[in-house]
């Protein structure tokens, strides 16, 4: 016995399975699709009959993972209330990244998606692949009225990803000083360090943008311009080896202490000439 099916194009057959098998499976039809197979019997004399054919219709193609992320990249919020309310696809499904359609939603800046995946039980603690949650996302991308609701539904600054950062050292990161001003005001904590370099927020500034502004923000709120890292660097240090000039000046203003040492007995205008520069 073998089983044909239809080339619509050509009306002409072809064989998919030869077999003793009761039942086959095919596999890779295309959704909402008509295909017309038959059955073709072959005796041990080596003479044909063939069946009827008979017409089979596929239906719609089962919602997904990979559909309900790419609708919410797309910020397509019909598509994805019609997946969720279908009821096959989890709303904390990840995507290859390990980013949960809330986390999607956070970076991306979509208030109204993320409200409706919050609605549709998805998790505001899930962490990724590096241990970020969608708090973390959307303080470093700058979307302030995410990061409000997500602290009303239960996101906490206290979380930390892989390397022991918060929520805050993403934000200084990202640079928005109104976002930064709001978490200081909702009760942030400044001086937090981070579990790989114990780094603070504003040795991050020092290190990595050289922010004035945001580092001025950060000392209003009382960060300590004298926090030494794990290898006895301050900020002030730090923005040296990095030739952050402004900022340099900044930390000189508010105090910052240019003669104490590192743990291995450089102070900073060892560490500035060592580069070349001067402080």
């Amino acid at each position: 016995m073998s089983i044909e099916e239809e080339d619509p194009k050509l009306h002409t057959y072809g064989t998919i399975y030869t077999g003793y098998a009761r039942q086959h499976v095919i596999e890779g039809l295309q959704p909402r699709t008509t295909y017309r197979f038959r059955l073709k019997i072959t005796s041990p004399t080596g003479d044909c009959a063939y069946s009827p054919a008979v017409s089979v219709s596929t239906t719609r193609e089962p919602m997904s993972g990979e559909q309900l992320h790419r609708a919410v990249s797309m910020n397509d919020v019909e598509a994805v209330l019609n997946i969720l309310q279908g009821g096959h696809v989890k709303v904390d499904v990840p995507d290859k990244l390990g980013f949960t359609a809330l986390m999607v939603a956070s970076q991306k800046g979509y208030d109204r998606l993320a409200k409706i995946l919050v609605q549709n039980g998805t998790d505001v603690n899930q962490k990724n692949g590096s241990g970020k949650d969608s708090l973390m996302l959307a303080c470093f991308a700058g979307h302030l009225d995410i990061i409000k609701y997500l602290r009303e539904q239960g996101a906490s600054w206290e979380v930390r990803d892989l390397g022991g950062c918060t929520a805050l050292h993403w934000a200084v990161d990202g640079g928005h000083c109104e976002v930064i001003e709001w978490m200081i005001n909702d009760g942030c904590q400044v001086d937090t360090k981070d579990t790989c370099l114990e780094w603070t927020p504003l040795m991050r500034v020092s290190a990595v943008t050289g922010n004035k502004d945001v580092a001025s923000l950060l000392i209003e709120a009382g960060a300590d311009v004298n926090m030494k890292d794990k290898d006895g660097k301050t900020p002030l240090m730090v923005a040296v080896l990095n030739n952050h000039e402004e900022l340099i000046q900044l930390l000189l203003d508010k105090g910052a202490d240019a003669t104490v040492k590192n743990e291995y007995g450089k102070g900073l205008l060892e560490m500035a000439r060592s580069l070349q520069r001067y402080v």
